[in-house]
């Protein structure tokens, strides 16, 4: 097998990104909200791309749809709701999360207990992700182009790994992830490294 490099990944996601009407459905919906740094990532690109390479007809059913953004201008109590209210009323069939990633160290203080750092953009929230492989999100501007939000690459996407990422979640949470999603049941091409 030829090693592909980072931009012919790209491309590769961006094609199946393409060929998924619910995905860009969902894109164009969140689009519609004329936030300035978004994306949708995590499982929706994650699932994606790990059913094409396993070669599923079907599609995995989305738990959820994750739409991250960054906007660090003091906003009113409640802001992520309103825009999943919005997005829940544009595609009501999809479990919409809306998050910004300028206020994610206070979730992590308030409901967690935990303190942790402050991000100053998208792609550094991205990239805090408890799976290499999972911290990959796409977007879509007014053009119609798709664009990959990939701070660690694409490589163990593509590749079918799944490895721990340590700049915020634990071990043990990455591995309740691993158990809880069934990523090896419903993928059994994976490589899943147990820390």
């Amino acid at each position: 097998m030829t090693l592909q490099t980072q931009p012919e990944l790209e491309v590769r996601l961006v094609n199946m990104v393409r060929s998924s009407n619910s995905l860009m459905a969902a894109l164009k919906a969140v689009r519609s909200l004329g936030l300035n740094s978004w994306c949708i990532g995590a499982g929706a690109v994650r699932s994606l791309v790990w059913d094409v390479l396993h070669g599923y007809e079907q599609p995995s059913t989305l738990e959820d749809v994750d739409v991250v953004y960054f906007d660090d201008a003091p906003s009113s109590p409640g802001q992520d709701a309103v825009l999943e209210c919005r997005l829940r009323k544009a595609i009501p069939a999809l479990h919409w999360e809306v998050t910004n990633q300028a206020t994610v160290h206070d979730w992590f203080a308030q409901k967690l207990g935990q303190v942790v750092l402050p991000v100053h953009s998208l792609e550094e929230g991205v990239a805090t992700w408890p799976e290499f492989a999972t911290c990959v999100g796409v977007t879509l501007d007014e053009t119609e182009s798709i664009g990959v939000i990939a701070p660690h690459g694409l490589d163990d996407l593509f590749g079918l790994l799944v490895r721990h990422n340590p700049l915020r979640a634990s071990a043990a949470t990455y591995l309740e992830r691993v158990q809880s999603k069934r990523f090896g049941e419903r993928w059994p091409l994976l490589s899943i490294n147990t820390v």
